[in-house]
């Protein structure tokens, strides 16, 4: 069976086409910078040369049409769409009435909607990719897989607020934890490229891109993450406040005279290092490149990113009692030495030593920590998409 995997972020789309029973990738790609200037499809047909195409790409709809182009294109197409036998949807936010993958009906659609106001940036675009799909290949089946689902096994300390607990009896009003669907891959991944038992092993994940989280993994269960009820909280982000002191937002609201769905996208796509840079850019290689030429704005956003991911890989080892890998992954944690080495040099209390010519690799598995290190770094790039695809043949094979 040949299964498509979308994969919607926040400003970018992921897609691969994968034979369900090699796990071979037919077709791969990228959409990014959606919604930003300078957005592009970048993807790559078995036995050919990478494909780039730049095209304004103003939302998810119009990424969709050009991943569909993309894999039936006369030129350097890979398949006609009758041959896809399902498509698993990367889905944010499943609340508490997922924890585990579903074949997609309407009533499936319906509580995806239902919770898309605790993924405002997410949901709503996974939601466009399934509704594309089903448009372009009707009869088609198609699962959604949960970013939620991996974080379950938080206990019960870790996953409430200090709020009063009818709150959460009421509404769910809880830690979910997002990007389950990578972290979950990766520590895995980790644990085969070190050759132990992932059961024996205290493991920390840091998520790092456009969107980013950290996460707690001890003997093969997340027992913490940074993302809370929404993918609003923990990390500073692309364009995500991150961590916030709650009153701020009746701050702002009185002194800007804003509503709450004003101060809501002031909060989701006003801030991060976009807002700290002087709205500069929310791209992290953007950033780059201007902390390098001197920017002040970039090198405050850059600084204060990592300063909060150094934070979280402390509180997450007290957690846990200590570490013995830190890996790295997704955009920004996968290819940007720059920005793990800023990171890393803030972990020297937990005895982290970089290896900095290895700290060069982008996106290659590999271990960048010298070997005396007392915990092993790692650059471990996430493959979602083959995790999604193993859900989808499960369910409809």
């Amino acid at each position: 069976m040949k299964i498509l995997v979308i994969n919607c972020g926040s400003s970018s789309l992921k897609f691969q086409l994968i034979d369900s029973e090699s796990e071979q990738v037919i077709c791969k790609g990228l959409c990014e910078r959606i919604g930003i200037d300078g957005s592009r499809i970048v993807y790559t047909p078995e036995g050919k040369d990478k494909i780039t195409v730049e095209t304004p790409m103003p939302d998810h709809n119009k990424a969709i049409e050009l991943v569909i182009e993309a894999l039936t294109n006369k030129e350097n197409g890979v398949v006609s769409l009758d041959e896809i036998g399902a498509v698993g949807h990367r889905i944010v936010h499943g609340g508490e009435k997922f924890t585990k993958s579903v074949v997609i009906d309407d009533e499936v659609i319906k509580a995806i909607e239902d919770v898309s106001d605790l993924a405002p940036l997410h949901n709503p675009a996974n939601l466009i990719g399934i509704k594309a799909c089903q448009k372009a290949m009707p009869g088609v089946p198609m699962v959604a897989v949960f970013d939620t689902a991996f974080h379950q096994t938080m206990p019960e300390n870790a996953y409430l607020y200090g709020l009063h607990y009818s709150y959460y009896e009421k509404y769910g009003i809880r830690r979910y934890g997002f990007h389950g669907t990578s972290h979950s891959y990766v520590s895995k991944r980790a644990a085969e490229i070190l050759g132990k038992d992932i059961n024996d092993l205290k493991i920390i994940v840091c998520h790092l891109g456009n969107g980013a989280s950290v996460s707690a993994v001890k003997n093969g269960k997340c027992i913490d993450t940074s993302m809370g009820l929404t993918p609003l909280e923990g990390l500073i982000m692309g364009t995500r406040t991150g961590d916030i002191d709650p009153s701020v937002v009746e701050f702002i609201m009185k002194k800007e005279n804003l509503s709450v769905a004003e101060v809501n996208n002031v909060l989701n796509k006003k801030s991060g290092v976009f807002g700290l840079s002087n709205e500069l850019s929310s791209d992290f290689r953007d950033l780059e490149e201007g902390y390098l030429n001197g920017n002040e704005g970039a090198k405050r956003a850059v600084d204060t990113f990592a300063y909060r991911v150094v934070k979280y890989i402390g509180a997450y080892t007290a957690a846990m009692g200590g570490v013995d890998a830190i890996c790295f992954t997704a955009g920004v944690g996968e290819n940007s030495g720059f920005t793990r080495k800023i990171i890393i040099d803030g972990l020297g209390f937990i005895g982290a030593s970089l290896n900095e010519e290895a700290n060069t690799v982008r996106g290659k598995e590999e271990i960048i920590s010298n070997p005396d290190s007392k915990v092993t770094l790692m650059v471990v790039p996430t493959n979602e998409e083959l995790a999604i695809a193993r859900d989808t043949y499960a369910l409809c094979k």
